[in-house]
């Protein structure tokens, strides 16, 4: 394996995804448990055209959740040297779209729906910027370097 990853360290790298992947694997398994048991009854009790949203939420929480483990485990993969950085980079292990969701919309959602919609939001929005970075890493994006993010990444990593 490479000490770097697209300008990212390869320790640092690991640590990110093994993190990323615990969390994601326990939310995916909160809402499995939330959607398919205690959401059912939420669910209901919720007016016709809410509970069509509500169903259509767990989908994209599941998307979302999907996407994300998908990705994770091709730079786990890559971590195993099962893949090379180029084939990392390909658009196929790249993280999928996922549907947004409107704020407005699952205002009169049950707490724990609203949580693990937003919770899953945030896990996508956190691994698509690490995407980003990376691929801007590889890239030699001008700028780079001097980018606040990258020089906390860099503090972050020299620290562990």
């Amino acid at each position: 394996m490479h000490s770097k990853l697209h300008g990212l360290d390869a320790g640092l790298h690991r640590r990110l995804v093994d993190s990323l992947y615990v969390e994601a694997m326990v939310m995916a398994d909160e809402a499995r448990a939330y959607f398919d048991r205690a959401g059912a009854a939420d669910r209901e009790a919720l007016e016709p055209m809410a509970r069509i949203l509500f169903s259509c939420e767990s989908l994209k929480v599941t998307t979302r959740l999907m996407h994300v483990i998908a990705w994770l485990l091709a730079h786990r993969a890559w971590q195993r040297g099962e893949i090379d950085s180029d084939a990392l980079a390909d658009e196929r292990f790249r993280l999928g779209e996922a549907a947004a969701t409107e704020a407005d919309g699952i205002s009169q959602f049950p707490f724990p729906a609203r949580s693990l919609i937003n919770a899953s939001m945030d896990l996508y929005d956190r691994v698509a910027r690490f995407e980003a970075r990376m691929l801007a890493g590889r890239s030699g994006a001008p700028g780079d370097a001097r980018s606040p993010t990258h020089a906390l990444i860099d503090r972050l990593a020299r620290s562990l």
